[in-house]
């Protein structure tokens, strides 16, 4: 039997309204030696109807119906177990992929041994203006901007079946268990951005619950301080959130926070000098950018705060551009008139 060159792992919960749009967009690739393995998770609405409509015109198709709802992220681990390809693309039931999204993948993967993931552009699309959602291209940069955020878009990857290692999706971080194991992967294999736009993500107009938004930013959180094993930081270590303030802005700030968070992030270049897990300029730069507008973004401000960024902190103080050096020392001022 032929052994498709690339596996497609597509989960479908209630997906009907846009799911044949999505099916037809990968049996649209013009790379075409694959198999799209849709695993519909006890959808109550028409999608298995959809998905097996489908499937009898283009055997490519493989359904796994499951009896009970298990979640997207268990889906998609149980697609790359029986994943025969060489190669894993990730898809969503309501996303469109362009026609040569794969076949660009493919020759990304297949001409740089060392690049183990692969993603691309997308396109907001929906409830929203189309808007072009741009990650870094080269692996350096790629890392330092998962210290802040996810650097590349779940629906797009496709990645070598063997780069895994074994890891797998973790259903404690959703919603962003997709950031969880792409930063857990990030050590092991070089990641890659194609520059271009090759899927259309969809935008739904759904109200977010505050519970569920808090509970995405502790998992987010946690993500983070998993990071910081990188620079030899235990994710329980009591600074933990100085060092991730460090990383990535925190508005709000009271200064003596500020301050600390600065101490920190002297702490973590230092640590990266010493084991070298990310470029040091880029990160330096990321830091300072990151520090600057911590301090625009503080709660408060006081003369001695001032003086201290000033002469303390000279080097990181002469990149604040002129004008909010100003406005700092105005609102330092005004408060002291207080």
């Amino acid at each position: 039997m032929h052994t498709p060159k690339i596996s497609v792992i597509m989960p479908v919960y209630n997906a009907e309204p846009f799911l044949k749009e999505s099916i037809e967009s990968i049996l649209n690739q013009t790379y075409t030696d694959f198999e799209l393995l849709i695993l519909n998770d006890k959808s109550t609405d028409n999608s298995l109807e959809v998905i097996k409509q489908c499937q009898q015109k283009d055997s490519r198709i493989i359904i796994i119906d499951k009896k009970i709802n298990v979640g997207p992220a268990n889906l998609r681990n149980e697609g790359m177990q029986i994943a025969k390809g060489d190669f894993i693309a990730l898809m969503d039931a309501d996303d469109i992929a362009l026609p040569n999204r794969f076949e660009k993948q493919v020759e990304v993967l297949k001409n740089n041994p060392e690049i183990g993931v692969c993603g691309t552009w997308f396109t907001f699309f929906g409830s929203k203006q189309n808007k072009v959602i741009r990650h870094g291209e080269d692996h350096d940069h790629i890392k330092i901007s998962f210290l802040h955020s996810c650097g590349i878009g779940n629906p797009t990857v496709m990645l070598k079946k063997e780069a895994l290692n074994n890891l797998e999706f973790n259903n404690d971080y959703v919603p962003v268990e997709d950031y969880d194991l792409w930063s857990r992967l990030l050590p092991k294999t070089k990641f890659h951005n194609i520059q271009e736009s090759l899927l259309n993500y969809r935008q739904h107009n759904n109200n977010i619950s505050k519970t569920k938004i808090d509970n995405v930013n502790k998992s987010i959180k946690r993500v983070k301080a998993n990071q910081m094993t990188e620079f030899g930081i235990n994710p329980a270590d009591p600074k933990i959130d100085f060092y991730i303030n460090a990383l990535s802005v925190k508005r709000g700030l009271v200064t003596d926070e500020v301050i600390e968070v600065i101490n920190a992030s002297k702490f973590l270049l230092s640590q990266n000098e010493k084991l070298k897990n990310f470029d040091y300029p880029q990160l330096e730069e990321h830091i300072n950018r990151t520090l600057i507008r911590t301090i625009r973004n503080a709660s408060n401000y006081n003369i001695s705060y001032y003086n201290h960024l000033r002469k303390n902190e000279n080097k990181l103080f002469q990149k604040i551009n002129g004008l909010d050096k100003i406005v700092l020392l105005f609102k330092s001022i005004i408060n002291l008139k207080k």
